[in-house]
Formats: structure tokens, C-alpha cells, sequence
């Protein structure tokens, strides 16, 4: 394996073992459920939305390493992000996994690449951000990447 892979491995069991902004949050103007029953991942993000801006983001929930270390670097990406460029970022996330094309605004997201490979992971890496667009639409049902 290489050494590159290596490192994008631990780090994402390193955010799958330990979330960073995991937790409720009482100051958040805006939540939002998801929650894929196949494979039991299930969260609840928490955001503090002001001017257009997510000025804190936090989530709560269990599943896999992949689904908890997606929510957990998403949280950190989007601190202090606007509407419009947690979007963007979400597009780009998405069509790196799903289709292999990279960005320079995805940093740290970038170690996600390789969950392409495995289809029925996509689910897990991308239920995080779906519910975040869900969130920002302000739909009040249960988001879930199945069907």
C-alpha cells in the first residue's frame, strides 16, 4: 500500500474515532435528521446560520468510520463558510467521489478519493452532505442517500 494511501487511511479513522465538532449544539438556528437504513448510519447536523453564512457547524450521530470522519471534516471545512460556498464545496465533494474529478477547494476532502472504488460507500461519505443540503433548503423531512 502506499505511503499516501496510508495517510489518507489513518486520517479518516483518526475523525471516524474522534469527530471533531461532534455535538449538539444550543445556539443553532437550523437541524437536520439523516439516516440511511441499509447500513445504520444515522446523524443530525446542527448549524448556526447567520447573513448567509454557516457560522457554526456540529453534528451529532453514529455510524461508520467513513460516514463519522465525513461528517467531521465537513464540519471543519464549513466553519465560517457562506451558503453559496458550502454549495460549491458540497458539488465538488460529490464529484469527486462519484465521478473522480478534483478541486482545489477541497483540501483535506480530497482524502475521500478513493472511496469511489467502493460504491456502496459513497452512501456513507455522502449522507453528511446531502443532509447539509437538506438543511439549507429547509426541507423537514428525514434525509437518507438509499433510493
Amino acid at each position: 500500500m502506499s505511503d499516501l494511501r496510508e495517510l489518507y487511511q489513518s486520517v479518516i479513522l483518526d475523525h471516524g474515532r474522534h469527530p471533531r465538532n461532534h455535538g449538539e449544539m444550543p445556539e443553532a438556528n437550523c437541524q437536520q435528521e439523516g439516516f440511511n437504513p441499509l447500513c445504520g448510519d444515522h446523524l443530525f447536523l446542527y448549524a448556526e446560520k447567520s447573513n448567509n453564512h454557516l457560522k457554526k457547524i456540529s453534528f451529532t450521530g453514529k455510524g461508520c468510520a467513513i460516514s463519522m470522519a465525513s461528517a467531521s471534516l465537513m464540519t471543519e471545512c464549513l466553519h465560517n463558510k457562506s451558503i453559496i460556498d458550502a454549495k460549491k464545496i458540497f458539488e465538488d465533494f460529490h464529484a469527486l467521489i462519484t465521478e473522480g474529478t478534483t478541486s482545489d477547494s477541497l483540501g483535506k476532502l480530497a482524502i475521500f478519493a478513493g472511496v469511489r472504488e467502493f460504491p456502496a460507500r459513497v452512501k456513507c461519505a455522502t449522507l453528511a452532505w446531502h443532509t447539509l443540503l437538506a438543511m439549507l433548503s429547509h426541507e423537514s423531512k428525514v434525509v437518507s442517500t438509499e433510493a
